[in-house]
């Protein structure tokens, strides 16, 4: 490294943007789904996990919650 692009005596501070970083998770999807953001990212040219991501995000964004009242047990409807 050259004379004038010594950094050692730089102070170090930390990264302003670390918070915002992407964590690598394992998820499982259905095919469907994935097949459903893959045709989007073929016609968006988007990466379909950034497509995921960006929804995810959305429903976040605008504090989303999912509807299960079509998930629910038939054995507790009885009870």
């Amino acid at each position: 490294m050259k004379s004038e692009y010594n950094l050692s005596k730089m102070k170090s501070r930390k990264n302003p943007f670390a918070a915002k970083l992407k964590k690598q998770v394992t998820i499982r999807m259905g095919s469907d789904v994935v097949e459903y953001f893959k045709g989007m990212s073929e016609d968006t040219g988007i990466p379909y996990q950034s497509l995921i991501n960006l929804y995810l995000r959305d429903c976040v964004a605008n504090q989303r919650e999912i509807d299960l009242s079509w998930h629910s047990d038939p054995n507790k409807a009885s009870q």
